[in-house]
């Protein structure tokens, strides 16, 4: 470890000595930075120039100090005592233990460069302190992990001690960060967002409110408080996300915009009456996870170039099709993505509209003042659009106007609900369209699901049973080696880390024309779309798990109908 120094390192210098920017990128960051008030790495990640893990390890690599992997380190709790944790969250730096002597404090941090904080820790402890590094996400985790509930106790002692209940200075402002119950709802989004849940439950039970996280698709408790809190976070969750704090009998839609950890989330709130009181569930969406790379949806290198053949034409319809929460939205966004150039007019019509893309016409449903997606298709199309995106095909009138567009030169996209690619060209006959008009419009249809990703720091590799050897389609006896989940710091004991989508690409071919013209059954569809190269969703699971990426029964989670 090297002699703690207080030598004045420039960061910039040190990120370019270690290659991990380029002198052109840190004159371009340090213009931006400039009369922002903001440390000159986190402008570079806001640009993308670099990630925390790049910058964690350059800072390491170039200072010498020690990089530390905080997912899995235990804490005692003396070392915590050291510091309080509104310090430690101000200046994002967790203790981790003392040094070799009782007098050296290590002290994980993702600026060592930051000579005051420094300071002000070792006049705290009375300690000199040693810095290793981590990234600032993982310290933020750590800081959650081991300070969160202390935190929240204390926030609803002091709830309890005022008995704030409603009150209205106190749940009305977005500045009185020290109230308990603004501290408890900000508490409860970050700690989600950080974790990577998809949807944050608040649920009213008889004697307490349960708070459960979705993640990866899977419901975990988080918490437990007192019912009587219930009123005040319901009515905090109605005045953020612009709802009628009057108004408990009915339900009630809104949204929120919170940004944690530099990242900008978009909130979908619903809240609807239960028996013990308000439920209120929260969807986050991170504005950005919408928009990525198709290699990152997990589609594999031939299902990309089915998707790009697809999207290469002119005119059509491409249809993604699976239940809610199968990610249909983000192949949506991504295949936009991609089409959107200063050539082409690009106009969507959603509920809601999920993320902004600049360069495309967005525009939001509001059956209120008649624009349904019906409506807004019809002014859409005087718009002169190339291309068309439809949130989902709900009605018949929907499905008939997309159908029109596409015939008539335009590129349309949507979404459907229905288990598998052939039987939404029946779904769309049973709507009313004519089966000579579906054979003509579609391109094709993409089925789609999402598994959870194996956690790879411990899975473990097993002998398949025979019952799984029979789900994978092998022969009874053959010697097949495939992982199942374990559970590990890192992936919170969950055993798996992370989704990734398992599709079903049906691209329309002259014989799968012809046979849907002639009214074809979903298993007649099906038939001639395996001899045309297509891979069902079972088919793509299988290969995942024989990869070692999930599980057999995450395979049979997503294809038990296919």
């Amino acid at each position: 470890m090297p002699e703690y120094t207080r030598k004045k390192i420039r960061l910039g210098d040190l990120l370019v000595s270690a290659k991990a920017i380029t002198e052109s990128q840190l004159q371009k960051a340090l213009e931006l930075q400039k009369g922002s008030g903001r440390k000159l790495g986190e402008v570079m990640m806001d640009a993308n120039m670099l990630t925390q893990d790049q910058l964690a390890k350059a800072m390491s690599e170039q200072l010498g100090y020690e990089l530390v992997d905080l997912s899995n380190i235990s804490i005692s709790d003396q070392v915590l005592a050291l510091v309080k944790a509104d310090l430690l969250k101000k200046k994002s730096v967790i203790p981790v233990e003392y040094g070799e002597n009782s007098n050296v404090i290590r002290v994980a941090m993702a600026d060592p460069l930051d000579l005051d904080t420094i300071d002000d820790i070792s006049i705290i402890t009375g300690c000199r302190v040693e810095p290793v590094i981590a990234t600032e996400h993982q310290i933020k985790i750590a800081i959650d992990r081991f300070f969160g509930q202390e935190e929240v106790q204390s926030a609803l002692e002091q709830f309890a001690k005022e008995k704030l209940s409603v009150e209205e200075e106190d749940i009305y402002s977005e500045d009185i960060n020290s109230s308990p119950v603004v501290m408890l709802v900000r508490d409860l989004i970050e700690k989600a967002a950080r974790q990577r849940a998809s949807d944050i439950h608040i649920e009213a039970l008889e004697k307490s409110v349960r708070v459960r996280y979705r993640i990866d698709g899977s419901l975990y408790e988080k918490a437990r408080y007192d019912i009587k809190i219930l009123p005040a976070i319901v009515a905090r969750v109605k005045i953020i996300g612009g709802m009628d704090i009057s108004e408990k009998r009915k339900p009630q839609d809104g949204r929120i915009t919170q940004i944690v950890d530099r990242v900008e989330y978009d909130i979908r709130v619903s809240i609807l009456p239960s028996a013990y009181g308000e439920k209120i569930v929260m969807r986050l969406a991170a504005k950005q996870a919408l928009n990525r790379e198709k290699s990152k949806l997990g589609l594999r290198g031939d299902e990309i170039r089915q998707f790009d053949h697809i999207l290469q034409n002119p005119h059509g319809i491409l249809l993604v099709t699976g239940p809610t929460g199968s990610g249909k939205s983000t192949t949506l966004y991504t295949a936009l993505s991609e089409l959107n150039t200063e050539h082409v007019n690009i106009i969507t019509v959603e509920d809601p509209v999920e993320a902004n893309i600049d360069g495309i016409n967005q525009v939001q449903v509001n059956p209120k003042a008649d624009l349904t997606f019906a409506s807004a298709l019809r002014s859409i199309l005087r718009q002169d659009p190339d291309i068309i995106m439809i949130g989902e095909i709900r009605d018949r009138e929907t499905a008939s106007i997309a159908v029109q567009a596409s015939i008539t030169g335009h590129l349309v996209v949507s979404t459907l609900h229905t288990n598998s690619s052939a039987s939404t060209i029946t779904r769309l006959e049973d709507m009313g369209v004519e089966s000579y008009l579906i054979a003509d419009s579609v391109v094709g249809v993409i089925a789609q699901r999402l598994v959870r990703v194996l956690c790879p720091h411990c899975k473990q590799q097993v002998q398949a049973t025979e019952e799984e050897l029979e789900l994978l389609g092998e022969k009874p006896g053959t010697r097949k080696m495939i992982y199942k989940a374990v559970g590990c710091p890192k992936c919170d004991n969950m055993g798996y880390l992370g989704r990734t989508g398992v599709y079903e690409i049906m691209e329309m071919t002259p014989e799968l024309k012809r046979i849907i013209s002639r009214h074809a059954t979903a298993d007649e569809i099906k038939e001639q779309a395996l001899k045309d190269g297509m891979h069902t969703l079972r088919m793509s699971a299988i290969s995942y798990v024989e990869e070692g990426v999930t599980t057999v029964g995450e395979m049979m989670r997503v294809s038990f109908d296919t």
